[in-house]
């Protein structure tokens, strides 16, 4: 579904979001979501920097309840610096989201499985 797949590239926006700017919470307001859940349960597990860490199961519950389509319109160069959209799409298909091959999210296409 187009829905899971989104979802899981708005995590990767989300915990970049959320590393960087937020300390502000309208984007969590605009994207009904828990920017502070995200952060907390997500964002080591997309990093740029260290390796591909299989995620927690409270990092894939909190996935499975995010607007992916509205946080992936979040995506910009400067999330990408911050967030691996590798490491994204490992995670979201780890949790089983299904993401569809050549979906854009920012600058990045998904890869097929």
């Amino acid at each position: 579904m187009a829905s899971a797949s989104f979802r899981f590239l708005t995590l990767a926006i989300l915990v970049i979001a959320g590393t960087l700017v937020f300390g502000n919470h309208g984007v969590s307001a605009d994207c009904k979501t828990s920017i502070p859940s995200l952060i907390s349960q997500c964002s080591k597990y997309v990093q740029v920097s260290g390796p591909e860490i299989p995620p927690s199961q409270g990092c894939c519950d909190v996935m499975k309840d995010l607007d992916i389509p509205c946080l992936c319109n979040l995506v910009t160069p400067e999330v990408e610096k911050l967030v691996s959209m590798e490491k994204v799409v490992f995670v979201a298909r780890t949790c089983g989201l299904t993401l569809e091959p050549g979906m854009k999210c920012g600058s990045f296409t998904v890869p097929p499985a």
